[in-house]
């Protein structure tokens, strides 16, 4: 299973959809994911690649990790597992 395809399973078990709705370009707000579900959704992430995201949850808007949309998301967790690989 790819990074993008366990990133996208993460986010849509905290937005309680199904992965085929949770499409690139969608926003965590469109799918309904609160501040407290992006928090869990950021463990969640550590957890399942053994990494550490520089996310402040206190305020998101300074932190290195892009959370703008679900591509986002993606294309930043996926350059955290190949500079932890690398």
């Amino acid at each position: 299973m790819s990074v993008r395809d366990k990133v996208l399973g993460i986010i849509a078990e905290q937005a309680v959809m199904d992965v085929a709705d949770v499409t690139p370009d969608k926003t965590l707000e469109d799918l309904g994911i609160d501040s407290l579900g992006l928090v869990e959704s950021i463990f969640a992430i550590e957890e399942e690649f053994d990494i550490q995201v520089p996310f402040n949850a206190n305020d998101p808007a300074a932190s290195d990790f892009d959370i703008s949309s679900v591509e986002a998301i993606v294309g930043a967790v996926e350059s955290l597992v190949a500079q932890q690989s690398g």
